[in-house]
């Protein structure tokens, strides 16, 4: 058997426990993100949360969209218990498990940009969870984009929670 040091590495951090860290690529440019689509909740498929959310949330299907530099970017609407609705236009991206909010909807029925969005890791101390959960549902699968249409993912956050929003 031929010595390989990349596989010899390999064990040596799994044997350590130490988790891999995502290799990025120096090279990676973000696509511009187009204006907020327009949604519907008529039609949010919801996304599962744990039980102490309070808050119920929901990813419309017909706004996502997965471009060719790996996000994948859609409207999640959260409905509080009052039945008030707020969305976020964001996206995620599963190669390095970060999140970026491009626009919130207003209470007015606008969209607000964010005046200098930041990818965020999605396991950091955002107010919510509900990205990571939308990506281990459906938009990601460990660090690339879980299906290579946006029918495949609709599919895949429908197996995992059917019942409507």
């Amino acid at each position: 058997m031929k010595f390989n040091k990349s596989v010899a590495m390999g064990l040596t951090l799994a044997t350590l426990g130490v988790a891999a860290q995502p290799v990025t690529d120096p090279d990676w440019k973000e696509s511009a993100a187009p204006p907020p689509p327009a949604f519907d909740v008529s039609r949010l498929i919801p996304i599962e949360m744990p039980s102490y959310v309070s808050l119920r949330f929901g990813v419309d299907p017909a706004t996502l969209s997965i471009t060719p530099d790996g996000i994948v970017r859609y409207v999640a609407a959260a409905k509080g218990s009052t039945g008030s609705i707020s969305a976020m236009y964001e996206g995620i991206r599963c190669a390095t498990a970060e999140v970026k909010t491009f626009a919130r909807f207003a209470s007015n029925g606008q969209w607000t940009l964010v005046a200098d969005p930041q990818w965020q890791d999605w396991n950091g101390n955002l107010p919510s969870k509900h990205a990571m959960a939308l990506a281990r549902q459906g938009l990601c699968e460990g660090r690339s984009t879980a299906a290579s249409s946006v029918p495949a993912i609709v599919k895949a956050l429908k197996n995992v929670n059917p019942h409507p929003f």
